[in-house]
């Protein structure tokens, strides 16, 4: 548990360990499945009275990417500060139906990334607001709750 509250901290530098111990508590563990052969998913056991115990989805990963929220914890959680991106109105029937989200619908007027520069590397250079293969929850233009979650193709200096 603790390499994947690393990952976790790595991937969502916002979130706090206070908060990562109430998704991820110490007392009642994660159950861990593998979902054919490239994808491994967290559930957290939920223990009900009237019922057996199931397992409620809480983070997945896609081979050796990072660990992602599932889309109903952030929905569930919506203060809870993940790594995120903004996507303009117009994105938002494409993503519904399936498409990737395209630079446009992050570069137009709507459109929200990190910004680049606020930190530097070893070298002195500038880093992006987000790196290639990056985790992030993505929102859309005038809504409150998250459209999806994703991985960064592109850094957000590219885009």
């Amino acid at each position: 548990m603790r390499s994947l509250k690393s990952q976790l901290l790595h991937s969502h530098p916002n979130i706090t360990e206070e908060i990562l111990d109430t998704l991820v508590p110490k007392k009642s563990p994660l159950v861990q499945y593998k979902v054919g052969s490239h994808l491994m998913l967290y559930c957290r056991r939920i223990e009900k009275e009237d019922a057996s115990p199931s397992d409620e989805p809480v983070f997945f990963q896609h081979r050796d990417g990072p660990i992602l929220p599932a889309i109903k914890l952030v929905q569930q959680y919506p203060t809870l500060e993940f790594t995120r991106v903004t996507v303009d109105k117009g994105a938002i029937p494409y993503l519904l139906g399936g498409a990737n989200v395209m630079c446009p619908g992050l570069t137009n007027k709507g459109g929200i990334l990190p910004e680049d520069g606020l930190e530097q590397d070893e070298h002195g250079f500038d880093k992006p607001g987000l790196e290639k293969g990056a985790g992030v929850v993505i929102y859309a233009e005038g809504k409150e709750h998250a459209l999806a979650v994703g991985v960064m193709t592109m850094s957000s200096v590219e885009v």
